[in-house]
This record gives structure tokens, sequence and C-alpha cells, in this order.
């Protein structure tokens, strides 16, 4: 399937829309894990990442309302001729706005893998080198039973990679490394 829109247009439509370096560096990082995601379940690799990158597109037109962001972002999406599977997941990556419940292998890959960033974003901060490189998985997943640490990252949407046949300590190794493959990208 196609995405329906090139790499470099879709960057383009993410700079236009999201200023904040952190809501970027999120983004990068949401395709890169999504990648990963796709490439272990033998999906879709562009079409994943795609989602991915262009999830939180809408994030400061809808200034992070939690009611409406996501399908702010299906609007402006469809106009550039992405594909229902993307906007769709998009959709529901927001279980607040969300018209649906999620139910397929790229919803509940989208909420999680996009969720786990935040997490190991995180982590890395509490090491004093700041850098991915020296970020253990299992950090990352002790991390999730602390619940006052990242409060605001949903434990219970990570763990819907169980969902997709990836067991959390194997998601969180997933994540780490794709995020590692990027880390100037990600200033980290």
């Amino acid at each position: 399937m196609t995405t329906g829109i090139t790499r470099e247009r879709a960057l383009e439509l993410l700079h236009e829309n999201v200023k904040k370096e952190s809501m970027i560096a999120h983004s990068l990082a949401s395709e890169a894990v999504l990648r990963a995601i796709a490439k272990k379940l033998g999906e879709d690799v562009e079409l994943w990442g795609m989602a991915g990158l262009l999830h939180d597109i809408d994030v400061e037109i809808t200034n992070g309302d939690s009611r409406i962001h996501g399908l702010k972002a299906v609007e402006l999406l469809r106009a550039e001729g992405v594909p229902e599977e993307i906007t769709e997941a998009i959709s529901l990556h927001n279980e607040e706005a969300a018209p649906a419940p999620r139910s397929t292998r790229l919803h509940y890959a989208l909420a999680a893998g996009e969720t786990i960033t935040g997490l190991v974003t995180a982590t890395t901060y509490v090491y004093p080198e700041r850098k991915l490189a020296v970020v253990k998985p299992k950090s990352v997943v002790k991390r999730m039973k602390e619940k006052a640490f990242a409060a605001s990252v949903k434990r219970e949407t990570i763990l819907e990679c169980e969902k997709i046949g990836i067991p959390i300590e194997e998601f969180a190794v997933l994540a780490v490394e794709a995020m590692r493959e990027i880390h100037d990208d990600l200033g980290l």
C-alpha cells in the first residue's frame, strides 16, 4: 500500500504545523519505533512509519486539547491524500477523541509505540550522560512500574504492545534500539 505522501512532504507538513522541537523529536522517535515494529511483524514499514511520523501533526493546532487531538490531523492528512489506514490509526491513537476503539495491529502499534517514546526519553534523562547509548531496556521496563515517574505516560497504552504479540520486555528493547538509530535527530 502507498502512504499517499512522500516523507519529504510529510516532514514539510510536520514543520509547518509543529514548532516545538521536542514534539518534532517525538514524531521522529515515533516514526523510528513504528518502522521497527512493522519490520518485526512483517508489515508495511513505510506506511507504519508514516503513521508514527504524522500522528501528532495537529497537537499545536488543537492546543493539545485531548478531546479533539487526532481528529484535526485526519482532516489535514486526508486533504494531502494520506490513505485511510493511516488516518484511522491516527484518529484512534488518542483514546479521549477516538471515534471508535482500537482494533487492528496498526492501531495498537501506533498507540503503544508513540507512548513508549516518552518513557524511553524520560528514562534517558535520568542517566547522567543523558544519552540513549547508555539506556538499558530493563530500566525502561522498571520505570513502567514506577507510577510517579513520567506520570503522564499511560502505562496501559504501552502494554497494548502485547495485543500485537510483543511482550513488554521485547518492546522496550525494540523501542530503545530504534530510537538509538536516530539519536542525533533526537538530541539524545
